[in-house]
């Protein structure tokens, strides 16, 4: 949405003002002002014209109405249907854009960590963060806890009592069933981050899917996904400018911490209990014989025998 656009929707938003006035207010012509008008009607906005233009109604959901009301810095690229929007992410990466949330309706061609596939049905939440951190690359994964803890405190907010399993999945309920799944990715050099993209997935109707995955609708009678997401980059917006205060907040939330565990990684599989989260990112597990780092894995909560 332009910049124009969005002067329109604020000078609207809150009394009727008549095309003359948002013409003089704005410095357009009045065919402006109407051809503005009706883009936003198109996108979906119900505006009275009784008296002046008075906005009485924001869409549902899609790229204008996230953007409009939106307190953080990112602008939407929405779609209805994309094969992943980690893929557009990159793409935009290319094109040297930064602050940029990629959303989609569904997503065809979804995955998740270590490759593995992601179910995007119509109507979840899909959707991914392109930026550009002033970071050194080793410290990128602290961006992901602090979209897990996003989820997390935003789905809470919702009514869903949600937790995280390190790193970055989103987990409901003793039987820890996965309402969120994160995947970033990031290219730089050996010293600074070119780019990050965070990826989030959040099932929100839980038809349909497997037995170890959850909707946010199963907890939660009304989920709005547009103040959803609005919530959610605007605590993401937060939490990456302060990277302590997101560890801080992902050990509150941790379901991982005090769990026996079993790590797999590149290297092995470490069995402990998991004692701490360490900047940016890092497990500490309390092995046998000492504590362990773990810097990237696949944890495994193992249940009391």
């Amino acid at each position: 949405m332009n910049e124009t656009r969005r002067a329109v929707l604020a000078a609207i938003a809150d009394e009727a003002v008549s095309g003359p006035d948002l013409a003089a207010r704005l410095d357009v012509s009045r065919a402006a002002v109407w051809k503005h008008i009706e883009a936003l009607r198109e996108a979906g906005f119900t505006i009275e014209s009784d008296g002046g233009y008075r906005l009485v109604a924001v869409p549902d959901y899609g790229g204008p109405a996230i953007e409009f009301g939106l307190d953080a810095p990112f602008t939407i690229d929405y779609h209805d249907s994309l094969p992943s929007t980690n893929a557009r992410a990159r793409e935009l990466a290319a094109e040297d854009e930064t602050d940029v949330a990629v959303v989609a309706n569904e997503q065809t061609g979804g995955r998740g960590r270590l490759d593995r596939a992601w179910r995007s049905p119509p109507g979840g939440i899909w959707l991914s963060v392109l930026c550009r951190p002033d970071l050194p690359p080793a410290h990128a994964p602290v961006l992901t806890l602090a979209a897990a803890v996003a989820v997390t405190e935003i789905a809470r907010e919702h009514g869903v009592e949600a937790g995280i399993k390190w790193p970055n999945d989103v987990l409901v309920g003793d039987e820890e069933t996965k309402l969120a799944g994160i995947l970033t990715e990031m290219e730089g050099e050996a010293d600074r981050v070119s780019w990050v993209v965070v990826g989030i997935g959040i099932n929100v109707d839980p038809a349909g899917l497997p037995e170890d995955a959850t909707g946010l609708r199963a907890h939660a009678t009304d989920v709005d996904r547009r103040a959803f997401v609005q919530d959610l980059l605007e605590r993401f917006a937060a939490l990456r400018a302060d990277p302590e205060e997101a560890l801080a907040a992902w050990r509150e939330h941790a379901l991982t911490l005090g769990q026996r565990v079993r790590v797999s990684t590149g290297d092995g599989t470490i069995v402990g209990t998991a004692r701490d989260v360490e900047f940016p990112g890092t497990l500490v597990v309390a092995t046998d014989n000492g504590p362990v780092r773990v810097h990237a894995g696949d944890c495994e909560h193992l249940r009391p025998a």
